[in-house]
């Protein structure tokens, strides 16, 4: 959750948009909005505005899934805090030394207390999986060989074998995130736009219109935030 990556990248995002001239677009967004970088409730509500001034849709990634699901269950909010949770919540309303002393259960009090309803029910409302043309959108990838309506959604949000590694056609170009690689990876069956922005300073943004496809990258070098446009290959 890197809010100034997130604010520049919808930037180019708007610009490369008007440049390319009028269009019926859409942004889809692949997931994991929150946890381990420095701001994920800044981020959540950057892209509530965002979704207000342009059509959008939202794909939920297993980082939403664990957070919503910390709020009723103790055993799934323990590893939510151990990858990332613990940032997430501390970009809420939080005091970090009475989140620090407290248990389980009142960690759990905490995150009732701080986290806006609103914010919960915009996550809520993310969807599964998106079908556009050619494309099919999830945040992990998919089950080789299953068809789309038979996928758990275990799989759609959590996935890495076998399906990373899977060659063959799976009826769709699959756009996901969730497996961090240093660039985008555009593969004859699947590209991956998740270059880790919290670990490596870099976010990453796929355009496609009809055969072509090109990337736009925001990158952190040492506090000096640019962007890039290439062609996906």
């Amino acid at each position: 959750s890197r809010l100034d990556l997130l604010v520049s990248l919808a930037e180019a995002i708007e610009y490369d948009n008007q440049a390319r001239g009028p269009a019926d677009t859409t942004v889809i967004l692949l997931g994991d909005l929150v946890d381990r970088g420095p701001d994920s409730a800044g981020v959540i509500k950057a892209v509530r505005m965002w979704s207000q001034m342009r059509q959008m849709r939202f794909i939920l990634g297993n980082h939403e899934e664990m957070f919503l699901e910390s709020f009723s269950d103790l055993e799934t909010l323990r590893p939510f805090l151990k990858y990332g949770g613990r940032e997430t919540l501390l970009s809420y309303p939080i005091d970090p030394i009475t989140y620090s002393a407290a248990e389980l259960g009142e960690v759990q009090e905490l995150m009732f207390d701080a986290v806006p309803r609103e914010d919960l029910e915009f996550l809520a409302s993310f969807e599964d999986s998106i079908i556009k043309g050619d494309y099919l959108f999830v945040h992990a990838g998919i089950q080789p060989g299953v068809p789309l309506g038979d996928q758990r959604t275990a799989h759609l949000r959590w996935i890495r074998e076998p399906f990373l590694s899977h060659a063959g056609d799976h009826g769709y170009i699959v756009v996901h995130g969730h497996s961090i690689m240093s660039e985008a990876e555009v593969l004859a069956n699947r590209i991956g736009i998740d270059t880790g922005a919290y670990e490596t300073g870099k976010l990453t943004a796929l355009g496609l219109e009809g055969p072509d496809r090109w990337l736009i990258e925001t990158r952190d070098d040492d506090g000096a935030i640019s962007t890039v446009t290439r062609r996906a290959s």
